[in-house]
């Protein structure tokens, strides 16, 4: 595993953790907070190796015993968090993993680290139980929850926790990175960066999916046949968004960017800064004939339809609901 200066981005982040390696000053409990993809785990996974490496000089080195058990994951002062239900860690995950665990010392290393992925996911129930362990926990102890919400976490939680959130990386850096590292051409990089939004982990997955450009035209397709389909063919068109393997918030984006192109110009009258470049044609018709209210509803309507699937109301309805204020909008 690569050391801090791989990481991209997260300057703070990386500054305040080598800091705390160097001067000892390492908390017990941390919170991570970011975007799904945003690179919390990576981050976790680098300082906990870092912390216990034994090598000398810059840290993690690489190339210790301890570094080297990090690297395949079979450090044994180093515990990631499962959960065998895959919308909740409950209070027995918590007890068994944790709490029941961490009473006992370290194998080989000064600290032992927890690793919690998706520690939004914790039930109240479970977060009260980590409470007890986090109001007292050992020396040794090190608690690292990674979470996309830090509403979702108790303010009991919060507040014996070293908060630290990722920020979004500069599309400048993001293009270096995709085109050095990843061998990938302007075009297509601006592309991916453009859907990314500053999330690394988005931008690497977008640019090296075989399905993305298949999903952004049929989305573009959908868009530009809208105002003449009949509510039997919305149907149809939701349920094969529904069986797209893609993240669905990926798929309200590209809808989302389309109508900040066609604001754009409409605002502007210029082609600079537009994603959508190919279709310009079709984005001045619907510049042209899309007031800004009818713009700033459908906006309003995709951040409502983010907002509602993420609260598990129904996909079928809430795209149903999208799609009407599209069409009637447009």
């Amino acid at each position: 595993m690569p050391g801090f200066n791989d990481i991209i981005g997260q300057e703070k982040i990386k500054e305040y953790f080598t800091k705390a390696i160097e001067t000892g000053n390492v908390s017990h409990a941390y919170l991570i907070d970011g975007e799904i993809r945003s690179g919390k785990e990576y981050v976790a996974r680098v300082f906990a190796q870092a912390l216990l490496c034994t090598g000398e000089g810059a840290r993690p080195c690489e190339v210790c015993h301890s570094c080297l058990q990090a690297t395949t994951d079979n450090h044994p002062d180093i515990k990631y968090i499962s959960h065998e239900k895959p919308n909740s860690i409950g209070v027995k995950d918590v007890r068994e993993q944790i709490n029941d665990d961490i009473v006992i010392k370290p194998y080989q290393s000064p600290y032992k680290i927890y690793i919690m992925n998706e520690a939004e996911k914790m039930t109240a129930e479970a977060q009260n139980a980590l409470l007890k362990t986090l109001e007292e926990p050992p020396e040794y102890a090190v608690i690292l929850l990674l979470t996309t919400s830090l509403e979702a976490m108790l303010p009991t939680i919060r507040s014996r926790c070293v908060t630290l959130s990722m920020k979004p990386v500069d599309d400048e850096v993001l293009k270096d990175f995709l085109m050095k590292e990843l061998q990938i051409p302007d075009y297509k990089a601006d592309i991916s960066i453009a859907f990314a939004r500053g999330n690394l982990g988005r931008a690497k997955m977008l640019v090296t999916s075989e399905d993305f450009d298949k999903i952004r035209n049929d989305a573009v397709t959908l868009l530009k046949c809208i105002d003449e389909m009949e509510i039997n063919e919305i149907l149809v068109a939701i349920k094969k968004i529904k069986d797209y393997k893609f993240d669905i918030d990926d798929y309200l984006d590209i809808i989302l960017i389309w109508y900040r192109d066609v604001l754009m110009f409409k605002a502007t009258n210029d082609l600079n800064g537009l994603i959508f470049k190919q279709e310009i044609q079709y984005n001045k018709k619907v510049a042209k004939k899309t007031s800004y209210e009818g713009i700033e509803l459908i906006v309003d309507a995709l951040e409502k339809a983010k907002s509602r699937l993420k609260a598990n109301v129904s996909y079928d309805l809430t795209m149903e609901l999208l799609l009407l204020v599209i069409k009637e909008n447009q």
